[in-house]
């Protein structure tokens, strides 16, 4: 019998803003992913299940072939590097921008060699090595704004969404490092065993994106 299409999604915004795409494609799960226990779901279609997993790790479950499709945002995908996957679709959905920020009242003079925390390491270091600029970046999970309030970081490496968060801690944003949306990704093993599923579940959801994008403008 064959296995399920495995789809990995993730809690949260990217989850609520990906169900009706999927819904659009003839894909519901049976329970309400929000409030299930259950990390693997299924669905109105006996041939795709959904499983949860954290953001970070939605590339690695579809990279190592534990989920043949999954959806992350780019800002996740960068910081994986893409080996093993696909990226056959820019969702649209989740929109955000990685933003460099710092105190809104900041020294007259720069430091010579700043030191910003993020978690996103990898685009941090290709933003500023892009400008031929030197800085020192501290890796951090936690709350960002955290960082220059206390003296652990000059600047900061985040998400921003409305950027409410920056000015309720006296931070403003300097500069834009990327626009990011999530991505539909697959694995390429299962882009070729298993190429008619995929393809048609690809186009299903490009369609779905279309539709919402032709509605929302």
């Amino acid at each position: 019998m064959t296995r399920p299409l495995t789809i990995a999604l993730s809690k949260g915004r990217i989850l609520d803003e990906t169900l009706p795409l999927l819904a659009a494609a003839g894909i519901e799960p049976a329970e309400d992913p929000g409030s299930s226990r259950r990390l693997v779901l299924p669905t109105s279609r006996d041939d795709v299940e959904l499983i949860i997993v954290r953001a970070t790790d939605v590339p690695t479950y579809v990279q190592y072939g534990a989920a043949a499709v999954g959806v992350a945002g780019k800002d996740v995908l960068v910081e994986h590097g893409g080996d093993g996957l696909y990226e056959p679709l820019d969702l649209g959905i989740a929109a955000c921008r990685l933003m460099l920020a710092g105190p809104e009242n900041p020294p007259p003079v720069p430091p010579r060699r700043p030191r910003v925390a993020t978690k996103y390491v990898r685009s941090t270091r290709r933003h500023f090595a892009a400008h031929g600029r030197q800085v020192e970046i501290i890796k951090l999970y936690g709350s960002m704004e955290l960082a220059p309030l206390v003296g652990l970081a000059d600047w900061i490496v985040d998400l921003v969404d409305t950027g409410g968060t920056l000015r309720a801690n006296g931070l403003a944003p300097y500069e834009l490092i990327a626009n990011i949306t999530s991505r539909l990704i697959v694995n390429r093993a299962a882009m070729k065993t298993r190429h008619e599923e995929v393809s048609t579940l690809i186009e299903a959801l490009r369609a779905a994106v279309g539709e919402h994008a032709a509605a929302a403008g």
